[in-house]
């Protein structure tokens, strides 16, 4: 009996030992697996991407636009803004020659490989920058302007948030791996119609194809210029964080658009996805000219507003880059009574709500009204708004509605997409 209740009792202490086993291999799959699938999502979240309509600011596409994502080195597109300032400013002069100190020369690749104790043109230092993307020339031009790196930073993210940036950190003037330094796709968006708008004259810098310095010749990271119709400039970027990146605009037709794609699982990969959303942006501005009667998105998504009786549906599917913050908007047209325009100020004290934009003022009144209504929604108080945004080819007419607490906004959009309806929540200036 004892040798029997002994076999017995390792028996059941292997049977023990043998379901701990199995327990410990299936807590570290499942571990495995979780951390497998964290890692994916990671991944995925990279990605992010706009298209704007560069004359009217009317976004015709956008994925995870607000998202934060690392900029890489589109990071050096700031890093211009503020050199072409400087030069505007007569701070600067394009034959000026810059000291490359040892930090300087010290910056990790990609480079043009500037030795301390040596000097480089302003305009070397610019194309450097455009062409090869050349982190030593982006430290040399932050010192100079900026005392030092960390300064210079402080002045890009300061020129970000003038610009309206909102979402936007910059720590180094290259984009060199840096957790603290992120932007969003709306943000680069904003960022690239700035400098087309405002230093319009210096665009050629980022057309360039290729660049010879000291009798060596590099060729634009950006292989869509000169391969896809229209695309004639702005930058790459690439980090193992970032993902690749680019931003692109492209004319054809006397329109222009600026497209953004972050976190592009390949340079190859990245290229062709652009290439698609610019035969899209195109597309979208093409019907909208062509017939401006049947409005659709880049995105084509159908939406249609909840009415009690039938309204035109010509709706425009997009609204603008600046509608989130209503950023440096403190004057336009105002509709009046049938349509009637008169200039006012539209510098909103409380919150709002935009719900869409139309192709005639009495379409944008109507919808106001119809939403403002709603029994079902906080708008009793509302104050009615029909704002013109001047297009090439007319107008468009936002439909808002203010006076609003912030909570109150967001009840408002909240209830309207649960029923697939565009809103828009727009800030105080």
């Amino acid at each position: 009996m004892r040798v029997n209740h002994s076999v017995n009792g390792h028996g059941l202490s292997l049977i023990l030992m043998t379901r701990f086993l199995h327990i410990l291999l299936a807590l570290c799959l499942l571990l495995s697996f979780g951390v497998s699938a964290q890692a994916q999502t990671k991944k995925v979240n990279k990605y992010a991407s706009i298209i704007i309509d560069a004359d009217s600011l009317e976004i015709l596409h956008a994925r995870n636009i607000d998202g934060a994502r690392f900029p890489a080195s589109l990071t050096k597109m700031m890093t211009l803004y503020l050199v072409f300032d400087a030069l505007e400013r007569g701070e600067l002069r394009l034959d000026e020659k810059l000291a490359v100190s040892a930090r300087a020369s010290r910056t990790p690749p990609v480079r043009l490989g500037l030795r301390a104790g040596q000097t480089i043109t302003v305009e070397d230092a610019i194309m450097a920058l455009t062409v090869r993307s050349a982190n030593d020339a982006a430290s040399v031009l932050a010192e100079r302007l900026g005392g030092s790196e960390d300064e210079f930073a402080n002045l890009m993210s300061a020129k970000a948030k003038s610009l309206g940036m909102q979402s936007s950190v910059f720590q180094n003037p290259h984009g060199l791996p840096n957790p603290g330094q992120t932007t969003t796709a709306r943000d680069m968006a904003k960022l690239a119609e700035s400098l087309l708008r405002t230093h319009k004259k210096y665009y050629g810098y980022f057309s360039q194809e290729s660049f010879t310095y000291k009798g060596r010749t590099y060729n634009n990271h950006n292989t869509l210029l000169g391969s896809v119709d229209g695309v004639d400039g702005f930058k790459t970027g690439f980090t193992n964080a970032s993902g690749y990146n680019l931003v692109i605009s492209a004319k054809r037709d006397e329109r222009r658009i600026i497209a953004v794609v972050l976190g592009g699982a390949s340079g190859k990969s990245r290229d062709k996805h652009m290439a698609d959303l610019i035969e899209r942006g195109f597309d979208v501005i093409g019907q909208k000219d062509r017939a401006p009667s049947q409005m659709v998105s880049a995105d084509e998504v159908q939406r249609s507003i909840r009415t009690v009786q039938p309204v035109p549906s010509n709706k425009i599917q997009a609204y603008t880059l600046r509608a989130s913050q209503n950023t440096q908007q403190t004057s336009v047209h105002i509709v009046q009574g049938a349509g009637t325009l008169s200039v006012a100020k539209y510098a909103p004290r409380s919150w709002a709500v935009q719900i869409g934009a139309y192709h005639s003022a009495l379409q944008a009144q109507a919808a106001n009204h119809l939403v403002q209504t709603d029994a079902q929604l906080p708008l009793a108080d509302a104050a009615p708004h029909v704002i013109p945004v001047a297009r090439q080819n007319g107008f468009i007419y936002r439909a808002r509605l203010g006076g609003l607490s912030h909570d109150a906004a967001l009840k408002v959009c909240a209830a309207l997409a649960q029923r697939r309806q565009p809103c828009l929540v727009i800030s105080p200036n």
